[in-house]
């Protein structure tokens, strides 16, 4: 069997058994220990309010990454304002996923900001002195993220209990922004 064909096969398999592979999927209490791979399935659910779009994808089976599932993402948190994409790292991803499975919510994240093209970077910076020159949205390693039913607070606490990357809090504008980058946090 080709790598393309176990591919099909898992995404064909995953089709007929998602509800149930997810259900069925153990709950973590510490982010970590999902991150290093404990646990079958990896899923993430996005919607964006500037392209109506929505996103909810299992990325991630059985210690594989998903290559179709991961070009979905790269599409989803692409610069809506270039339509530019690039490869966004599954790292960040991982993040992300740890983290709502800790807050226990089934709302899908508000995607504000995944990939942010040097274009629209410099055309921010313009605008506000809170972002940064060498963004990790340049790499692809960041996303800021906002949810009806959780606090910035409770977002943030979440991330950080990953102890994985960068969690900054934005009470003011009410998103979290998280990273793939060292770990450290700001904000309030």
């Amino acid at each position: 069997m080709t790598r393309t064909n176990t591919l099909i096969t898992r995404r064909g398999l995953l089709g007929a058994f998602a509800a149930s592979a997810v259900v069925a999927a153990p709950t973590y209490s510490h982010a970590f220990g999902f991150l290093r791979g404990a646990g079958d399935v990896r899923r993430i659910r996005m919607y964006s309010g500037r392209t109506g779009e929505s996103m909810d994808t299992i990325y991630w089976i059985e210690g594989e990454y998903i290559p179709e599932a991961l070009k979905e993402i790269n599409h989803f948190m692409r610069d809506w304002r270039t339509n530019d994409i690039t490869r966004i790292d599954p790292r960040a991803v991982d993040i992300m996923a740890a983290s709502h499975r800790l807050m226990d919510v089934s709302e899908p994240y508000m995607l504000l900001s995944g990939y942010r093209s040097p274009k629209t970077n410099a055309m921010l910076r313009s605008q506000s002195s809170g972002v940064a020159r060498n963004s990790l949205h340049l790499r692809g390693q960041a996303a800021d993220l906002r949810l009806k039913s959780r606090s910035v607070g409770q977002m943030a606490k979440a991330a950080e209990a990953c102890a994985s990357g960068g969690v900054g809090r934005y009470s003011r504008s009410d998103f979290v922004h998280m990273d793939c980058g060292p770990v450290r946090h700001w904000g309030r």
